[in-house]
């Protein structure tokens, strides 16, 4: 099953999950291991290339599963939710999407600001605004306070979806894993 139902995650919603999961763990991966070349390499130059090009990898993918979610259901929770813990649920998410709208975006305004090309995989996109040195260093600082909370709302996550799993014992983790035949 290609899209969802109210029973169950269709398998496009399901691997676009994992899928951006995969590119968030690379986009942290080559930033955080690029430290093993040393400054102004190659090779470190093209940690931070890729960074760029799967931050903006993750941007398109979370706009099309916000266009899956917006024209499929949503499965329901079984046993439901609390009042509460579907509003904590939504805001949850809510973070979520923001972060991985507005990291990858700021991403590419910090790209501008420099004067940079901005990478995709063989094109180049456009810049978002004219340089301007004045906007690095806070588009920089926002960027990767942003990353930071990432580790944060990524934990948290998963942490619920244990929780969910093992505590109140409903369908939300399974509904989100590809169906055993």
């Amino acid at each position: 099953m290609l899209r969802n139902t109210e029973h169950r995650y269709g398998s496009l919603s399901i691997g676009l999950h994992w899928l951006t999961l995969l590119l968030i763990a690379a986009a942290y991966g080559l930033m955080e291991f690029r430290d093993i070349f040393p400054r102004g390499s190659a090779g470190r130059d093209l940690m931070k290339e890729f960074h760029f090009m799967v931050g903006l990898l993750i941007l398109a993918l979370v706009v099309v599963r916000l266009l899956v979610r917006a024209s499929s259901p949503s499965p329901r929770i079984v046993p439901a939710l609390s009042p509460l813990m579907l509003t904590l649920a939504r805001l949850a998410h809510l973070a979520l999407y923001a972060f991985l709208l507005c990291t990858p975006l700021l991403g590419w305004l910090l790209l501008s600001a420099g004067g940079k090309p901005i990478p995709f995989f063989g094109l180049e996109l456009p810049a978002l605004i004219t340089p301007d040195d004045g906007l690095k260093g806070p588009i920089k600082e926002l960027h990767e306070t942003l990353a930071n909370l990432g580790y944060a709302l990524i934990a948290l996550h998963a942490a619920a979806a244990i929780y969910h799993h093992h505590v109140l014992k409903d369908n939300t983790l399974t509904n989100m894993l590809p169906e055993r035949k």
